[in-house]
């Protein structure tokens, strides 16, 4: 039986065993690692998801089978690249991106991973590029980790526009500690959070930030 009065309130999220695990059960090849640390490399915010909830998401839409993904928030493709590694032959993530450096980056390493025929980069505002999408869809994921104040927004999109059987996955569904904060992004994030479970069967996993994952009815 597990002693629970010597766990009540203890944190297990140790850096140590945190990078134990990721070098055992999510390792990089030349191309990962080259996304990975492109962050570092060009001066990019250190916002990335870690390598274990990277090989997570990879994991998830194999299960899911996916064949057609939505991501908000690229970055340096890192994450786009573990999505990318997840689809079949002709499957295509679709990858949105504000910033067009961080675009440019993120092309540069989905070139040197040799995923281009997998992999969209597409600059502009969220809300401003999906509605070109739509005509793609039903899709098979969206996978959420851009803007915070607009996570309820990308939510209700992806309610609409993923298929049944298909994944919702938002990271920092915690929001760094301040989910329930009364803040204009922490009412966002909760909305988010709330509005998911009416379209999707969910659960918020807890990694150290929360990864929401749904599957839409």
């Amino acid at each position: 039986m597990a002693d629970n009065d010597s766990r009540q309130g203890k944190s297990y999220f140790n850096k140590a065993i945190l990078d134990w695990t990721a070098a055992v059960h999510a390792p990089h090849d030349a191309g990962l690692q080259q996304a990975f640390d492109a962050p570092a490399r060009h001066g990019l915010p250190p916002i990335q998801v870690a390598p274990s909830e990277g090989k997570l998401l990879e994991l998830l839409l194999r299960l899911a089978q996916a064949r057609t993904v939505v991501e908000l928030g690229t970055l340096a493709g890192y994450s786009t690249l573990r999505l990318a590694r997840a689809l079949p032959a002709g499957g295509k993530v679709y990858s949105l991106e504000s910033d067009p450096r961080h675009a440019a980056i993120a092309r540069d390493n989905v070139a040197a991973a040799g995923l281009s025929a997998k992999v969209e980069v597409l600059e502009g505002k969220a809300l401003d590029v999906l509605p070109s999408l739509e005509a793609k869809g039903p899709f098979c994921a969206v996978f959420i980790d851009a803007d915070k104040e607009n996570y309820d927004r990308y939510g209700r999109w992806a309610a609409a526009h993923v298929r049944t059987g298909g994944l919702l996955l938002g990271d920092n569904a915690f929001l760094f500690e301040e989910l329930l904060d009364d803040t204009p992004r922490a009412l966002a994030m909760r909305r988010f959070h709330e509005e998911a479970r009416a379209a999707f069967d969910t659960v918020c996993i807890p990694t150290p930030d929360g990864i929401l994952l749904g599957v839409k009815r």
